[in-house]
């Protein structure tokens, strides 16, 4: 095996080389590329080295993270279906083992989860990145001084573009077409390859596309000013709606019989249904029922249709989004009528102490003017979103017709759902790392760390605004799904319960997330070392279930009795305490460490445990 096939698999460096022996490899020769080439590799960088994508700054270690983690669920689920078309094991014992295939519908789902995953992972990823498809201050303020023509600048993003939605579709589906022939065992394996190939690649494509064209649209009519106003909503509903398009397949997937069947307006106005249109009619060849080659013929044109819009109004809403930069923002108020009484209700109830004060407006008026902290809290609201509305949706086919109905199990889990990803967004935002500029006040009158007076006064002040947010939003989710929850969930005890469980969840996971913050907030350093990416969604997939679960569990049970309503309450209060006594252990014990100067590295002296 050659050295060079071998170090594909070594994870250390490669070997350093003597003096004299990197002397006689000669000077190092660096490859000669344009300008052009430079700039497209620029703009393709930072598609991964901004900010929110990686904010600890290392932008290749997230870039092969994000491609493995885009293409593993596909690879996974042909893996799962192999047991489906291949069955190994005879029950009862000693009965003849009979291998057959899935029914057709069934087939179909396989199929359909193929082509839906490339439509919702292109889309958000083009969603999550729309920002960066045009110039910013960095664009407008330093590349257009440097000696390029505007039309190369315009060429190398347009560019990198189109690398980033090719590459990141490739990704996404190259995997499970590897073991799918030997998954499906088809009678024609062209046909098959062809059809999926086909199906995946241009729903991605359509998704991508489409996105593309509709920020060009919104910018082109509105402009960049009026567009930045509805751009954030815009983006987090684009991420809600594609997730429950996801979450709800195995649900969904019972009634698409029925909808390809009836071949009505709610087959056709449907996009993945389109791919899938061209991914059986590929594989089935004439004997296809009439609906896919319609499906199919409605998918090309509507790709065509996108690629056309994309590439008309992309040069004019470049354009405007320019000269918005030059222009600059203009004037803002932030005044509001509102946030002068409540604030002085605060003032005069949890916020008595000056430091709590300064903390808590210092919040209030940076996590709504830094991208990076805006974008966090609209793909956690997304998520939690389209969670909620995917364990509320339930569909249902009676007589050839589908209907939805409503999962009380679902109602109940919805302010679980709510705290739990609105809470785990705002500490996201108040620990990432980069943004320094705001700490210096404190660090400045209170030390670093700050003595433990201060450094509870300023932690309590970022847990009572967490508290506030996310009781406020849990509280108007409660408010929205009462409108189609079950009678059962609409009396007065039950109504109770659901309160005193919404309150109770949001206390108590502000206090388990903020156990272990010693920061004050947006002023979280970087790590040390790369963040590990798996264990993070770890977390969030054993922790997660038991909140959704918890209402579920104890709202009918609270509901029953007075006093199990009175003995909940006690529980709640109770391991608030035990929280609190804990945060106010750690709290002291770090305020106890010897400060550090600005430049100075903790590791050496204490191992890294200050945090």
């Amino acid at each position: 095996m050659g050295d060079g096939f071998q170090r594909l698999f070594m994870m250390s460096e490669p070997e350093i080389l003597p003096l004299n022996a990197q002397a006689a490899l000669g000077p190092v020769r660096l490859p000669e590329r344009s300008q052009f080439a430079h700039l497209y590799r620029h703009f393709l960088e930072r598609f991964f080295n901004h900010e929110t994508a990686s904010p600890d700054g290392d932008a290749k270690t997230r870039m092969v993270q994000i491609a493995f983690a885009a293409g593993l669920p596909g690879f996974v689920v042909a893996l799962y279906l192999y047991p489906v078309y291949h069955p190994f094991i005879a029950w009862p014992p000693g009965r003849a083992l009979k291998v057959t295939s899935p029914p057709y519908w069934v087939q179909v789902n396989h199929h359909f989860f193929f082509v839906l995953y490339a439509f919702v992972s292109m889309a958000i990823a083009t969603v999550f990145e729309w920002d960066m498809f045009f110039p910013d201050l960095l664009d407008v303020f330093v590349l257009k001084t440097l000696p390029i023509r505007e039309s190369r600048l315009f060429l190398a993003r347009v560019a990198a573009i189109a690398i980033f939605i090719a590459a990141f579709l490739f990704d996404t589906n190259i995997l499970a077409p590897l073991v799918l022939p030997a998954v499906f065992d088809p009678p024609n394996l062209p046909r098959l390859l062809a059809g999926h190939l086909a199906a995946v690649a241009l729903s991605g494509l359509f998704a991508a596309l489409f996105v593309l064209a509709l920020q060009g649209v919104l910018l082109s009519v509105f402009g960049e000013k009026l567009f930045r106003r509805f751009s954030l909503a815009l983006q987090g509903l684009a991420i809600a709606v594609l997730l429950v398009f996801l979450l709800l397949f195995p649900v969904f997937s019972a009634v698409i019989p029925v909808v390809l069947q009836s071949g009505g307006a709610s087959a056709l106005c449907f996009p993945p249904f389109w791919f899938l249109g061209i991914y059986q009619r590929l594989l089935e060849g004439p004997s296809a029922a009439p609906i896919y080659a319609r499906l199919a013929q409605i998918g090309c044109s509507a790709t065509m249709l996108a690629a056309l819009l994309a590439v008309l109004t992309y040069p004019i809403a470049y354009v405007r989004r320019e000269r918005q930069l030059v222009l600059g923002p203009g004037k803002q108020s932030t005044r509001s009528r509102l946030g002068a009484p409540l604030g002085r209700l605060l003032h005069a109830t949890l916020l008595r102490a000056p430091v709590q004060r300064a903390v808590f407006h210092f919040i209030s008026q940076t996590i709504l003017r830094v991208p990076r902290y805006r974008i966090y809290l609209v793909l956690y609201g997304g998520v939690g979103l389209s969670v909620v509305v995917a364990s509320i949706l339930r569909f249902t086919v009676e007589r050839n017709h589908v209907h939805f109905a409503i999962s009380t199990d679902g109602v109940r889990s919805a302010a679980g759902i709510v705290a739990f990803w609105t809470i785990t967004g705002l500490r996201m935002a108040f620990v990432s790392p980069g943004n320094q500029r705001g700490n210096w006040a404190f660090r400045i009158v209170h030390g670093r760390p700050a003595h433990f007076q201060a450094a509870m006064e300023q932690l309590l002040g970022a847990k009572v605004w967490v508290l506030l947010a996310a009781g406020a939003v849990t509280l108007v989710a409660l408010d929205a799904v009462h409108a189609i929850a079950p009678p059962e969930l609409l009396t007065r005890p039950a109504i109770a319960a659901q309160m005193l469980v919404a309150g109770g969840i949001c206390l108590l996971l502000t206090d388990i997330f903020f156990l272990n913050v010693m920061v004050t907030a947006f002023a979280g350093e970087p790590p040390r070392g790369h963040s590990n990416l798996a264990l993070s969604v770890l977390k969030y997939y054993t922790f997660f279930p038991l909140i959704a679960w918890l209402p579920v569990a104890t709202e009918p049970w609270i509901e029953a009795r007075a006093w199990h309503f009175a003995f909940a309450a006690g529980a709640i209060a109770a391991t608030h305490l035990l929280l609190s006594a804990s945060h106010r252990r750690k709290v002291r014990e770090n305020s106890s460490l010897p400060g550090l100067e600005e430049d100075e590295d903790e590791f050496p002296m204490k191992l890294g445990l200050r945090y």
